[in-house]
């Protein structure tokens, strides 16, 4: 699956029906971002397990795909590990083992990287669940009832709708150049002719995109569209018994972690120690 596809399959996932769904998206966006800072400056990793059984839980409530979600979270992780692989050699602390010219793996590094790695999952977790959860478009508009400046948040909307405007330009492009045998990767040809053809590929694609983007403007401006309209049918939603449901549960577990980590989970070991 290409990321242009994914894309796809990110608003199909968010347009289905559930009780995460239905919420206000700015209690989404709000207790999600809260989470992740939550887990950002934990120091315990039985905390951050906790926490992502709790999203684990949300997946399971929003009706979302655990193969769907899993795949996601798999796609974004190797851009982390780059970096908790090197806590192991960086970190100061008692050393487990030596390599040749100075290089030495640490105890600390080791345990530093584990609690790197989960604040990393439980981030992914909860980016990925709002994305599932909550349409591009609500996103946005989430942000702009929060206070996001007008003119910022209708930049942004627009780019989220040429992204699609984007995929299908490109893809157009890419069927007509199937049909015509072509095919980048095919060593046979010159490298500088595959070149030149990505290049005018790109080019098209950004001129197609152009025009059509224009037609679409000029659409949009007929029938009625200026800088104050209201992108979004759900704007004036109003929040009730589910969100401050969401709000109380999230918080409790929140503070309930929170109460286990200062005066039990020190208690059970590894899993519970404050790391540094």
């Amino acid at each position: 699956m290409g990321i242009t596809d994914t894309i796809y399959v990110i608003e199909k996932e968010s347009m289905k029906e559930s009780i995460l769904h239905s919420l206000d998206g700015r209690i989404k966006l709000i207790l999600l971002t809260f989470i992740i800072i939550y887990a950002v400056f934990s120091t315990q990793i039985i905390v951050l397990i906790a926490l992502e059984a709790y999203l684990i839980l949300l997946i399971y409530l929003s009706n979302i795909s655990f193969k769907t979600a899993l795949l996601r979270v798999l796609i974004l992780l190797p851009f982390s590990i780059f970096i908790i692989a090197f806590q192991p050699f960086v970190h100061p602390g008692d050393i487990i083992y030596q390599f040749p010219f100075g290089i030495n793996i640490t105890y600390q590094g080791l345990i530093f990287g584990a609690l790197l790695f989960s604040r990393i999952l439980v981030t992914l977790t909860s980016v990925i669940l709002l994305s599932s959860i909550s349409p591009m478009q609500e996103v946005v508009q989430s942000f702009r009832k929060l206070g996001m400046p007008r003119d910022f948040s209708m930049i942004l909307s627009l780019m989220i709708r040429f992204i699609f405007l984007f995929y299908d330009e490109l893809k157009k492009i890419t069927n007509a150049q199937t049909a015509r045998n072509f095919n980048i990767f095919n060593k046979k040809t010159a490298y500088s002719w595959r070149l030149k053809q990505l290049g005018f590929t790109i080019m098209m694609m950004f001129l197609r995109s152009y025009e059509r983007g224009e037609s679409i403007y000029l659409s949009m401006l007929s029938r009625g569209y200026s800088d104050k309209s209201k992108l979004y049918y759900n704007l004036n939603k109003k929040i009730g018994t589910p969100e401050y449901i969401f709000i109380g549960m999230t918080l409790l577990i929140v503070v309930i972690l929170q109460f286990l980590a200062i005066f039990f989970f020190p208690q059970l070991g590894l899993l519970g120690a404050h790391i540094t």
